[in-house]
């Protein structure tokens, strides 16, 4: 079965329409918003999307970080009819030390996070992809959570950036943790830009808001230039996708070295989340000038 499906989604041709969804910061508070998750399942389930992506935040801040959660979320992930990729978020693990959350170690929990849900590498859903992850370079043997599917002709991938100013802490702290992956998202987008190369257009899914409020905090600058810089080389449609802040919101906030004129080619959408448990439909028209139109798609 698994076999057939990675046959049908590599010989997709590269003319052809499709949707994928986009969702995430749910479900939030419990035990009410359990049945209000399995409504957005189900909403999905009948859409019958290609795939569907959750950018994180799989709790809220204030709900303890235990492992039996997390594998409860682990079985609803296997409840989507089609693949379902899953990209970490901060409440998942940098903010587990909170009382409220457990006070764990956010280390440990990060751990915990990558062995529950990313011991395969392969989608949830019950019809599955094979993911490459950046895993499988042995320099960054850890991040078993970037990876990189295509399909259709476009290239996609997550990339593990997370609210609360990415993990990154005061100037006297140890932002050991941070370096780490500050140095393997940079490696990440530079790979995954490359295997775009051939591809009509690219898509990154994410957690956190790089842009909150118009404002990219310290612990995003560094990814940020380093985005602008490829997604300026790249030329084609580039297309980011993240979560964090609960609003659905569409803008081109990368901007070219004067600061005034927009990079048109890059566009972000930061989809629904928390109280609003609403997902976004994308539609990918390899025959339209814009590449990426988007619906939102309403949970009664």
């Amino acid at each position: 079965m698994l076999f057939s499906l990675l046959l049908a989604f590599s010989s997709i041709a590269q003319n052809k329409k499709f949707d994928f969804i986009a969702f995430g910061d749910m479900p939030y508070k419990l035990p009410e918003d359990y049945g209000r998750f399995e409504g957005v399942i189900k909403k999905i389930n009948q859409e019958k999307p290609v795939f569907s992506v959750h950018v994180g935040d799989i709790k809220s801040g204030s709900t303890p970080c235990s492992t039996e959660y997390f594998y409860k979320i682990h079985q609803y992930f296997e409840t989507f009819d089609q693949p379902l990729v899953y990209t970490p978020g901060d409440n998942e693990w940098t903010d587990c030390n909170r009382k409220a959350a457990g006070e764990y170690d956010p280390n440990e929990r990060l751990k915990e996070l990558r062995k529950v849900f990313f011991a395969k590498k392969e989608s949830f859903g019950k019809k599955k992809i094979k993911l490459v992850s950046q895993s499988e370079n042995p320099t960054f043997a850890n991040y078993v959570e970037n990876n990189a599917w295509d399909y259709g002709g476009i290239q996609f991938a997550t990339i593990h950036l997370v609210g609360s100013n990415n993990n990154l802490k005061g100037a006297n702290a140890d932002n050991t943790e941070f370096n780490e992956r500050e140095k393997a998202n940079e490696a990440w987008l530079e790979e995954v830009f490359a295997k775009a190369n051939s591809k009509l257009g690219l898509v990154f899914f994410t957690q956190a808001d790089m842009f909150y409020h118009g404002m990219v905090p310290t612990g995003f600058t560094q990814i940020v230039e380093k985005l602008t810089a490829l997604t300026r080389a790249y030329g084609k449609p580039v297309l980011w996708i993240n979560g964090d802040s609960h609003r659905l919101l569409i803008e081109k906030p990368l901007l070219m070295p004067d600061k005034k004129s927009t990079i048109l080619n890059f566009t972000r959408l930061q989809v629904f989340g928390e109280a609003d448990m609403e997902a976004v439909r994308v539609k990918v028209d390899p025959k339209s000038s814009q590449l990426f139109l988007f619906e939102q798609l309403m949970v009664d």
